[in-house]
């Protein structure tokens, strides 16, 4: 008998599994990749995800970058100045700074975008609370005044994570969050090809002539952002074995992430490379709507914690392959000095069933209808959904599992209605490890209620916390802060921590310049 997936493996690997992409664009230069999902928003700011966060690295900058050790360097900067008391900061300009429309980037598109920003990242917000005053402070210079000293400014103003604090013009910038920009300018080293879009399978982006790169070494998110190729197109491809036939046979560059079932396949091919460019990984998140039953109440939510199979999740994800994933993960990334074994017992002690039934008729579940919102088109997060819905017809939940596209998910998640009008319960979603080693940027981990990121979980404690942390300049006090936010993370539960899983991307031995930490397209070379 011959399985599907030996199937579609024997099928790819003639090249036979895949229609053929257009040609139109056949000249060097042009780079063809295959992201994670479709790009269901062009604007940074209004979306919070890595699809729109990848796009966004193509076309706008940031004041800051961090390189592979995440720290902070100046990017859009020339310079900045701290005064004595650490409560004013001088922000220059380089000289040369443009948007793509022609137009100089200016101190005014800085303050209105970094202010567009602030109301929408929970990150963003912590700074914004500690700004007393900010201006421009001259044609090229722009002052931030703190009402307390700040030490993690310049951390925040080079994130590399969603919602990431880019430069747009000021017209952009003084847009309402809510509303999404009408064109996409910026002032990166490639410009949006609006004209050549296709929701749902393409997007096109073209060499930004004017871009003024910075001196120095390219490190990550920081340093010179040099554009060594003309055109990059971006090809939705949904289909784990078209894609594979497509990078096999040269229809596309560069896979983003390659499901696991055909890494072998790919490894073996002597014209593709196969790595880890992201070595802390991505977190695994079972994401509960906090504002409606059922997991509105904690002790619901805490009730599925002796179900959880962390093991189950992640070998759905990246498979059985050794080193591939870990289990055992609690709040903070592993390898971080945050991580620790507080409270870990809820995830790790003997798993049991009906422990879990038990516990969901005493915490008062009556069988209210959860609502699973599932991407099928976004291969890791329907792997963790899968898992995720048989667990709970196992549980006994009354289950709508809406098996959906990656643009309607996101937008029905940032919904708050409740499920009955449209809304959603829970979640299986991811973070960047890199993000989650403080709780400074975990935005997965506030309790901010209505300003938290969506799902909107409310926890007082888990936030002075935080606040404790980020004033704290001791190493074993930020340690034992960190402990006490993953004991109360266990008892207000945001979300259940499903495991960490590394993953593999793939591209064509033609490119060369490929950069650690998350798909950039600067600094890269085709051959051929």
């Amino acid at each position: 008998m011959v399985k599907r997936r030996d199937l579609l493996l024997g099928t790819a690997a003639i090249g036979l599994a895949a229609p053929r992409l257009s040609r139109a664009a056949e000249a060097q230069g042009t780079l063809r990749f295959a992201p994670q999902a479709d790009l269901a928003s062009v604007d940074p700011i209004q979306a919070n995800s890595y699809v729109t966060r990848n796009h966004a690295a193509l076309v706008y900058d940031t004041l800051f970058g961090v390189d592979e050790a995440y720290r902070p360097h100046p990017q859009m900067l020339d310079s900045y100045a701290v005064s004595e008391d650490r409560l004013e900061w001088r922000l220059t300009l380089r000289e040369g700074l443009a948007f793509h429309d022609g137009a100089p980037v200016r101190p005014q598109d800085v303050v209105a975008s970094l202010q567009r920003w602030g109301k929408r990242d929970t990150y963003a917000q912590t700074l914004f609370a500690q700004i007393a005053d900010l201006a421009p402070a001259s044609d090229k210079a722009v002052r931030v005044r703190l009402k307390k000293p700040f030490r993690l400014l310049a951390d925040i103003l080079g994130k590399p994570a969603p919602q990431l604090p880019v430069i747009m013009p000021e017209r952009h910038a003084q847009l309402a969050v809510t509303e999404q920009v009408p064109e996409v300018i910026g002032s990166g080293p490639f410009r949006f090809v609006a004209s050549e879009r296709i929701p749902g399978s393409r997007a096109v982006y073209a060499r930004f002539p004017g871009y003024q790169p910075r001196p120095g070494s390219t490190s990550f998110w920081s340093g010179p952002k040099l554009a060594q190729v003309e055109r990059v197109e971006w090809h939705t491809i949904p289909d784990a074995a078209t894609a594979a036939a497509a990078l096999q046979s040269g229809e596309i560059d560069w896979w983003e992430q390659p499901t696991a079932d055909f890494l072998p396949l790919l490894r073996r091919n002597r014209n593709i490379r196969v790595e880890i460019i992201d070595n802390t990984g991505f977190m695994a998140v079972l994401r509960f709507n906090h504002l409606h039953p059922p997991f509105d109440n904690p002790a619901i939510r805490r009730a599925l914690l002796p179900a959880i199979r962390q093991a189950d999740f992640m070998t759905a994800v990246a498979g059985t392959e050794s080193g591939m994933w870990k289990e055992g993960i609690g709040f903070f990334q592993p390898d971080s000095s945050m991580a620790s074994e507080a409270g870990m017992a809820a995830l790790t002690g003997p798993r049991d069933l009906e422990a879990a039934r038990r516990a969901l008729r005493e915490a008062g579940y009556k069988g209210e209808r959860v609502v699973l919102a599932v991407p099928t088109d976004f291969p890791v997060l329907n792997a963790m959904s899968e898992v995720a819905g048989d667990l709970f017809r196992k549980l006994g939940i009354t289950l709508d599992y809406q098996a959906l596209d990656w643009a309607t998910v996101s937008q029905k998640i940032n919904s708050r209605a409740a499920p009955e009008q449209g809304g959603w319960s829970v979640n299986c979603n991811y973070a960047a490890g890199f993000g989650c080693r403080t709780p400074a940027a975990h935005s997965y981990l506030r309790g901010a209620g209505q300003a938290a990121l969506f799902g909107w979980p409310s926890s007082p404690r888990i936030e002075a916390l935080r606040e404790a942390w980020m004033d704290s300049t001791d190493a074993e006090e930020q340690q034992r802060l960190c402990r006490d936010i993953q004991l109360q993370a266990f008892e207000d539960l945001p979300y259940i921590p499903l495991g960490l899983f590394y993953q593999a991307t793939a591209y064509r031995s033609t490119l060369s310049g490929v950069l650690k930490g998350i798909p950039l397209f600067y600094n890269l070379r085709k051959q051929g």
